[in-house]
C-alpha cells in the first residue's frame, strides 16, 4: 500500500536571502535589460532604472521614520508605484499590507485596524471607488492633521497617508513629494538597514477569507514568498528574455509573488496591461509587447478566448503561463493551447497561507494531467492527504490536503488561535480542500471541506457577508452560499429571513451592500424566506439551500 505523501525535488537549493538582496542581484546582473512596462501609465524601465526608483523611495520611507516591522498598507490597482512600493518596503524591512482594491469602507476599517498600519499608500480612484473620499470618511481627522501626525480611533496606529495622486486632498503626502524626502537619508544608511534584515523576517500581510468571521492576515516572510516566486518561475523556464504579462491583481499572491517575484528572480520583464483586467487590453499587450508568458484565472482566459476579434491579435510569441484560482474547464485549456499558442501553460494550486503555490503541473505533462490535476508537489515542500483522524490515506483515497515546508506562513497576524487551528504541531498547513493523489503523485482537488465560496479566483467567507447583512435593521437571519456559475465558477446567493413586520426587497439589500463591502462579495441573488431547511438538531442545511437555488436557476433563471 502506497500512502498519499510526496516530497518535492531538493536538487535546486532554496534562496537564503531577503527580497531586497535578490532584487539588487538582478539589477546588477541585468541592469540594461527590460524590467517593467506599465502600458496604462506609458512607463518603461530597465532594471537599472527601476533599481534607482526603488532605492530613492526606500530612502524616502526611511526619512518618514518607517522602521523594520512597521506595517505599510497599499490600497491601489496595478501600477508602477505598486511595484516600487513592494520592493522599497522590502528593502527597509517594512511589512507591506496588501489591501484589495475592491475593498470599501468597512473592509478598509478592519484591515487598517487589525494590521496596525502605520502608513497607508493609496490611489485616488479606481472604477467606482473614490479612495480619498472613503479614507476621509473613515479617518475624519486626516484632513486637519499634519503629514505623519494622523491620530484617529478608527485606525489607532495609523500616522500618515500617501496618495499616488500628484494633487491629493489636505492631510495626504503626494507620491512625488515623498520622493523628495529621499535626500534626507544616505545610501549608506539604506545599505546598513538592508544588511540588518533577515530572510525569515515578516514582510507581507495578505488578508484571506476563511469560513468563519472576518478575514485573517496571513503573515509571510521574505523566504516564504521569494522562494515561491523563484520556483514557479523555474517551472516556467523564465529567463531575462521572457516578457510576463500580468493582468492579475498585484495585491494578491498571484500578481506580486508569481508575477513580480518570479520575474526578479529570473530577470524577466514585468508587464502590466492596465490597472484592472480587460480582455482586449490584455490581448493587445501580448501582441504589442511580444509577451512570452501570460497569467490568469480561468474566467480571464474565457473572456480573452471569447473576444470577437481574437484572431487579429498576434499571440504567436506566447509560450507559457499559469492558470490558477479555480478549476479549469477542459475546453478552456484546450483552446488556450490551440488558439493562444500557450503549449506549455501550467496549472498551479495553493493558498495565500502557503505563499501561495504548493503544487504545479509541468510544461511537458500530458494535456490530461494539466486538465484533471493540479500537478506535483513543488520543490522543497511536502504534501500529504489525510482522513478525519489525521492519518495519511492510501493513494486513490479522498482526504484533506496538507502542505509542509518553507512556504508555510509565519501565522495569522495577531491571531494565535486561528494559526493553531490551521498549522498543526508538526508544521503541516491544513488546506480544508479535499484531494486525491494518484500512483504517480499527481494531485486532484475534488471538493472543499470548508464552506468557502470562490468567485472568479476571489475567496469569499459566507460568514463575513452574513455578519454584514445582520447589521441591516430589517434582517433577522441570513445564510450565504455559493452556487455554480459558468462565468465565475461560483456566485454568491443570500437567503434572508426578514424581521417580523419588515418589508425587504432585493434592490434595497443590494444597495445596502454596495459601497460597504467589496463588489465581489455582494450577492448576485437574494431569496426571502420565513424559515430555513433544518436538520432535526436545528442546524441549517446549506446543501439544501444550494440544491434549491440551483434548481430555481434552471427553472426560472434566478435563485
Amino acid at each position: 500500500m502506497t500512502l498519499s505523501y510526496t516530497q518535492g525535488s531538493t536538487l535546486t537549493p532554496l534562496l537564503e536571502k531577503t527580497i531586497g538582496e535578490a532584487f539588487e542581484d538582478t539589477v546588477q546582473r541585468y541592469g540594461s535589460c527590460l524590467a517593467l512596462v506599465d502600458r496604462h501609465q506609458r512607463l518603461r524601465f530597465t532594471w537599472a532604472e527601476l533599481g534607482q526608483q526603488v532605492n530613492d523611495y526606500a530612502r524616502a520611507m526611511m526619512a518618514l521614520g518607517i522602521n523594520p516591522g512597521d506595517r505599510v498598507g497599499i490600497w491601489a490597482p496595478n501600477c508602477t508605484e505598486w511595484c516600487i512600493a513592494q520592493f522599497a518596503t522590502a528593502k527597509i524591512g517594512a511589512i507591506l499590507v496588501t489591501i484589495n482594491p475592491a475593498y470599501r469602507l468597512e473592509d478598509l476599517r478592519y484591515a487598517l485596524k487589525q494590521s496596525g498600519c502605520k502608513w497607508l499608500i493609496c490611489a485616488d480612484k479606481f472604477k467606482t471607488s473614490d479612495y480619498h473620499q472613503i479614507i476621509l470618511e473613515l479617518i475624519s481627522t486626516a484632513a486637519t492633521s499634519e503629514v505623519g501626525e494622523v491620530n484617529d480611533k478608527n485606525a489607532p496606529q495609523l500616522r500618515g497617508l500617501i496618495s499616488l495622486s500628484e494633487n491629493p486632498p489636505a492631510g495626504f503626502l503626494s507620491w512625488p513629494d515623498l520622493a523628495t524626502r529621499a535626500e534626507g537619508v544616505s545610501y549608506q544608511a539604506l545599505y546598513e538597514r538592508e544588511a540588518s534584515l533577515d530572510a525569515n523576517d515578516p514582510i507581507n500581510i495578505q488578508y484571506t477569507s476563511g469560513t468563519t468571521g472576518f478575514p485573517k492576515g496571513a503573515t509571510l516572510s521574505h523566504r516564504n514568498i521569494l522562494n515561491n516566486g523563484y520556483f514557479v518561475g523555474q517551472s516556467l523556464s523564465l529567463t531575462e528574455i521572457d516578457r510576463l504579462i500580468i493582468p492579475v491583481p498585484l495585491y494578491h499572491c498571484f500578481g506580486m509573488v508569481l508575477g513580480n517575484l518570479a520575474c526578479i528572480t529570473h530577470g524577466s520583464a514585468m508587464i502590466y496591461p492596465g490597472p484592472g483586467f480587460d480582455p482586449e487590453v490584455t490581448l493587445q499587450t501580448v501582441s504589442d509587447e511580444g509577451g512570452t508568458a501570460l497569467y490568469g484565472v480561468p474566467t480571464m482566459f474565457i473572456a480573452e478566448l471569447a473576444h470577437p476579434e481574437l484572431d487579429k491579435f498576434n499571440l504567436s510569441t506566447l509560450r507559457t503561463g499559469v492558470m490558477a484560482g479555480a478549476n479549469c474547464p477542459v475546453e478552456v485549456m484546450t483552446k488556450v493551447i490551440e488558439k493562444m499558442h500557450m503549449a506549455e501553460v501550467q496549472i498551479a494550486y495553493g493558498m495565500t497561507e502557503t505563499s501561495p503555490i504548493s503544487t504545479q503541473t509541468g510544461a511537458n505533462d500530458e494535456l490530461e494531467r494539466r486538465i484533471s490535476t493540479v500537478g506535483l508537489t513543488q520543490p522543497h515542500l511536502e504534501t500529504k492527504i489525510i482522513n478525519r483522524e489525521g492519518e495519511t490515506v492510501s493513494r486513490g483515497e479522498v482526504g484533506e490536503l496538507c502542505t509542509r515546508g518553507y512556504s508555510v506562513m509565519l501565522g495569522y497576524w495577531e491571531n494565535p488561535s486561528a494559526t493553531a487551528e490551521a498549522i498543526d504541531n508538526n508544521g503541516w498547513m491544513h488546506s480544508g480542500d479535499l484531494a486525491v493523489m494518484d500512483d504517480e503523485g499527481f494531485i486532484s482537488i475534488v471538493g472543499r471541506a470548508k464552506d468557502m465560496i470562490i468567485r472568479g479566483g476571489e475567496n469569499i467567507s459566507p460568514r463575513e457577508i452574513e455578519e454584514f447583512l445582520y447589521t441591516h435593521p430589517g434582517v433577522e437571519d441570513a445564510q450565504v452560499i455559493g452556487i455554480s456559475d459558468k462565468q465565475y465558477g461560483e456566485v454568491v446567493v443570500a437567503w434572508v429571513k426578514p424581521k417580523a413586520g419588515a418589508t425587504l426587497d432585493e434592490n434595497e439589500l443590494r444597495s445596502y451592500c454596495q459601497g460597504n463591502i467589496a463588489y465581489f462579495k455582494v450577492p448576485k441573488w437574494f431569496r426571502f424566506v420565513d424559515e430555513f431547511p433544518m436538520t432535526v438538531t436545528g442546524k441549517i442545511q446549506k446543501y439544501r439551500l444550494r440544491e434549491i437555488s440551483e434548481r430555481s436557476i434552471e427553472e426560472h433563471g434566478r435563485a
